[in-house]
This record gives C-alpha cells, structure tokens and sequence, in this order.
C-alpha cells in the first residue's frame, strides 16, 4: 500500500512540476527559481564572510580568465571569488556566483583541467540541479510524513518500518539522483569547455589526479557522487561528441590563453 501511495504521489509531483534538463531528462522542480537564485546570493555572501579570500592578483585573474571563456556564450553576470583554502575544490550557486578554493589549483594542473572542473560546476547550476535537489527532498519528507500520519506506527515494529522506508528512500532516490546530476554536470561541462576552446580531453587526466589525491571512499551506492573510473569511463564515452565543438571553436579563434 505505501508503494503504491508513493507512486502515486510521485507521478502527480511529476505531472504538476515537469522540467526538462539540458540533457533532455526530465525533472521533478517545483521551487520558484528567483527564490533559489536568493537563496544562492544569500549563501554566496555567508561564505564570503566565512572563507578567507585570496588576494593574490595573478591568482584570481587566471581563474577569472577561465570562467570568462566559459561562460563568453552563457550570458549574464557571473561573479567569481578565490578562496585561500587546502580544499581541491570550487562551486558555483543559482544567481551565478562562483567560487574557487585555491587548493584546486594543485589538482587541475592547467587551464583546461580548471575549465573541466568549473564547467563542472556552472552545469550544476544550468541544469537546476538545485531546485531539483531541494525540490525531491519536499516531495520525499511529505510523502513519508503523509504515511506516517495514515499508518500512525506506534509499535516497534511500526517504527522500524518507518526507519527502513526512509532510509531506503535515502539510499534508493536520493543519492542515485545526486549521483545522475553529477554525472549530467560532466556532460555539460564537457561540452562548455570544448565550445570556449578548452580542451575536452583534460578532463580525463583532471579525474586521474583526482583519483591520485584521493585514492579511498565509500562503496559507489553510497556515494552521492559517481566514483573515478566511472566518472573517467563516462567523459571518454563522450569525448567523440565533443571533440568536433572543440575543433570547430578553435578554428573560429577559441584559443584561450589563461596562465598562473
């Protein structure tokens, strides 16, 4: 019974807020997007305040470098922000504001490595993987609240089918999205940094170093993102499709020429 009320609750979230992603998926959103965009302004600033910022002119104007490129056909205004950090990392929020934490620079050993990984991240944020994170996890908390309510489990056992159902939710819808959108942001940044002349096949070595760094994690199916050598195998899997955009951008001027 309870399956058969989750499918139903889902098919009428799905009828009701159907989107479709820049990859063609469909997609359950159901947030107004000027309130993620506030909500991405509103963090941006809480981690500014936080972070310590890196000051160094030659650092932040090669990473502004490689987010003009990249986003020179996106449009809007795109803030960018270095962060002096150990952290191998970056991120870029609704309202486009990107950040980058100056510990990436050790791992994406070039240009076109550090494209990979912002196109990355911009992907995340044209694919609204946001709204739909927040919007699957609205849809999950009522539908399980809605059960509970209807099957009131006051016994043990009650209980614990509750705490199964949720988990399993955790486990068997969540994470297997997060672990969709991640590989979907790939595809997306890909494509990005092969249309602003970045070459698409660092991206291949950018996961190599990657993996170098971080060799150890937890079991794919309980990830919230793919691991290495599926992400790897999944970017050669695309590089055919994409190598003629590069090609085709570099013979229209594409060249970047961003340097630290």
């Amino acid at each position: 019974m309870w399956i058969r009320f989750l499918s139903g609750l889902a098919i009428a979230l799905l009828l009701v807020a159907c989107a479709v992603s820049p990859t063609g998926r469909s997609q359950l959103v159901l947030m107004p997007e000027d309130q993620l965009t506030r909500m991405g302004l509103q963090a941006f600033e809480q981690i500014k305040r936080k972070e310590p910022i890196e000051n160094d002119p030659r650092i932040n104007a090669y990473v502004q470098c490689v987010v003009k490129e990249l986003t020179r056909d996106l449009g809007g205004s795109w803030e960018v922000v270095v962060f002096r950090s150990k952290q191998a990392n970056a991120f870029a929020l609704p309202g486009g504001k990107i950040g980058v934490y100056t510990g990436l620079l050790k791992v994406a050993r070039n240009q076109h490595q550090l494209a990979a990984v912002i196109g990355h991240e911009i992907g995340h944020v044209l694919a609204r993987h946001s709204n739909e994170r927040v919007s699957q996890q609205f849809a999950l908390e009522q539908g399980l609240a809605v059960i509970q309510a209807i099957a009131a489990p006051q016994s043990s056992m009650g209980q614990l089918a509750m705490a199964a159902l949720g988990l399993g939710a955790q486990y068997g819808v969540l994470m297997p999205f997060s672990r969709i959108q991640e590989s979907e942001a790939d595809v997306i940044g890909l494509e990005l940094m092969a249309k602003a002349g970045f070459d698409p096949r660092e991206a291949i070595q950018l996961w190599r170093n990657m993996e170098r760094l971080n060799p150890a994690g937890p079991p794919e199916w309980l990830s919230t993102h793919p691991s290495h050598e599926t992400r790897i195998q999944e970017l050669q899997a695309h590089l055919p499709r994409v190598l003629p955009l590069y090609q085709r951008a570099r013979a229209m001027g594409r060249r970047p020429n961003c340097r630290l």
